[in-house]
């Protein structure tokens, strides 16, 4: 424990000076939430004409999804930073070293946050320029970006684990679209739950996705329900806990491999 700290920080800096040297990453991953929220926003601006929604605008009800589905999908790509280590042969160095494996993990987790935080707050100013209005002010977005960041810290380590045990960008990739994208369209992002299927309205109250749009959402409103908010993000840490601690011990997969 007293390692994980110093470590983590040396290892957190080496991260984020890498994505600063590499911006066109973090500016890529915002195309595609840009394209959600100028066409998406247009095309089913009339949806909200539906039983189900809460509010009048679209563009309201899709800022906060769209921020968690840019969430979902940049940190399912985390563990390309493990493989380029691999590849380059740094892996292999750092754990030889003393360096603590939970500080590995746990910086890979903190510069997803960075990104995360950067990405969620363009998003929102986007939506804003667009017409969005969020009720639950500041204080609402610091609770969304809280949101985001603890389901990036949750898929971040499920990324960086995955890449620990299959260790090629293909197969990453693979795992990390066949995740990603069921999750998003099971959940409440684009949609609301109240007008979905039975089926998905179920799978989606028990999807981590679905606590961190909810979260986010009733952070934003005029009147949030502070119990719901809570309970969800209380659901968002322990999983991100659990992701953590099984994410770590998938270093031994990849020692035993070599």
């Amino acid at each position: 424990m007293t390692t994980l700290v110093p470590h983590a920080r040396f290892l957190t800096h080496r991260l984020v000076m890498f994505t600063l040297r590499q911006p066109a990453f973090v500016v890529i991953m915002l195309v595609q939430p840009m394209i959600w929220l100028l066409l998406f926003g247009q095309l089913f601006k009339r949806v909200v004409e539906l039983p189900g929604f809460a509010t009048g605008s679209y563009i309201d009800f899709l800022t906060p999804g769209v921020v968690i589905m840019t969430v979902l999908f940049s940190s399912g790509w985390a563990g390309m930073a493990f493989i380029d280590d691999m590849d380059r042969g740094v892996m292999d160095r750092m754990l030889s070293s003393p360096v603590s494996r939970g500080a590995m993990m746990l910086a890979s987790v903190l510069n997803q946050a960075v990104s995360i935080v950067v990405q969620g707050v363009v998003v929102v100013l986007v939506g804003l320029a667009l017409g969005a209005e969020f009720s639950g002010g500041i204080a609402g977005v610091l609770v969304m970006l809280l949101a985001a960041v603890l389901l990036g810290a949750s898929f971040s380590c499920l990324s960086n684990g995955m890449a620990l045990i299959v260790r090629t960008g293909e197969s990453l990739i693979g795992f990390s679209t066949m995740l990603t994208l069921p999750l998003s369209f099971l959940s409440s992002a684009m949609m609301a739950r109240e007008v979905a299927p039975d089926w998905i309205q179920t799978v989606s109250s028990y999807n981590p996705v679905d606590w961190a749009v909810v979260a986010a959402r009733q952070a934003l409103s005029a009147d949030p329900d502070w119990s719901a908010v809570f309970v969800r993000l209380g659901g968002l840490l322990a999983v991100a806990v659990v992701a953590g601690f099984v994410a770590t011990r998938a270093f031994r997969s990849y020692q035993r491999s070599l």
